[in-house]
């Protein structure tokens, strides 16, 4: 059976589900699982912000960077 059968199936058989706890148990599971699945990214802190432009600057000043050039050559690689 291929996913899309699969589905259809789910499909039809919540149409006919009458149960309403069944289906907040199902709703809780599909956004928790949701949740946990997308980032959750917080801004950098004033230290952190610092250290990266740091730790971006020294690299620089070691020629650890490329041009936009050879950034353009290398994603048409990808």
């Amino acid at each position: 059976m291929n996913l899309q059968t699969r589905k259809l199936n789910i499909i039809a058989y919540l149409a006919q589900l009458q149960d309403e706890s069944f289906f907040e148990q199902l709703e809780r599971l599909i956004l928790k699982n949701q949740s946990d699945i997308e980032p959750n990214y917080e801004p950098f802190s004033l230290e952190q912000l610092i250290s990266r432009i740091q730790i971006s600057e020294n690299d620089f000043e070691q020629g650890k960077f490329q041009t936009q050039e050879e950034l353009e050559k290398n994603s048409n690689n990808w």
